[in-house]
Formats: C-alpha cells, sequence, structure tokens
C-alpha cells in the first residue's frame, strides 16, 4: 500500500523585538513627479513604507504613536533586510530610524 505524505504548511512570522518595527518598503519609483522615465539601472531610493509589525516594548510606549499599518518616513541607514520574500521588501528598522508617521486630517 502506498503512503501519502502530506506536508504540513507553516506560517512563518517575523515579530520585531526590543525598540523596532518591521517595515514593509514601497516600490523603487521609475518615473519622476514630473513625469521622467529613469532608466531600470536607475532607482529613485525611497524612505517610505508601512508599518507591518510593531514590537511590544513600542506598543506599549506611549512616546511613540505608531500603530501597524501607519504610512512613514525612515532612515535606511541602520535597517536590517529580511530575508523572507523573494522581493526583499521588509525591514527591520529601529524605532529611532523612523522620523516622521504620515497622517490625514478626517
Amino acid at each position: 500500500m502506498a503512503k501519502s505524505t502530506t506536508k504540513k504548511h507553516v506560517l512563518e512570522t517575523v515579530e520585531p523585538i526590543g525598540d523596532r518595527v518591521l517595515i514593509r518598503k514601497d516600490e523603487d519609483r521609475k518615473i519622476t513627479k514630473v513625469g521622467i522615465h529613469l532608466p531600470d539601472k536607475i532607482e529613485i531610493p525611497t524612505l517610505t513604507g508601512r508599518i507591518v509589525a510593531v514590537s511590544a516594548v513600542i506598543e506599549n510606549n506611549p512616546d511613540y504613536p505608531i500603530q501597524q499599518y501607519d504610512k512613514v518616513l525612515f532612515n535606511p541607514k541602520h535597517s536590517i533586510p529580511v530575508d523572507f520574500e523573494g522581493d526583499n521588501r521588509l525591514f527591520v528598522v529601529p524605532i529611532d530610524d523612523v522620523v516622521a508617521i504620515f497622517r490625514r486630517d478626517t
């Protein structure tokens, strides 16, 4: 009798610890604001992204009004890329490198 093998699907997550957040970097732009198309080898460095996860330290600290899904401006100098996706757009970033949060008045 043939033995059936089933693979168990394991969902892998990334949770930042300490004073860090997990950010999904926005797509690099290939067109400038005035409509100039850039060659594939030239990219405008993107410093914006969305918060994917916030560490427990940051979540419980009232001095950091940052939440999951916030759009932020960040300094990528100390960010650590997470080799989790094929396009590698996830980064663990120290909270001190998040320099602004985009808010809309409603």
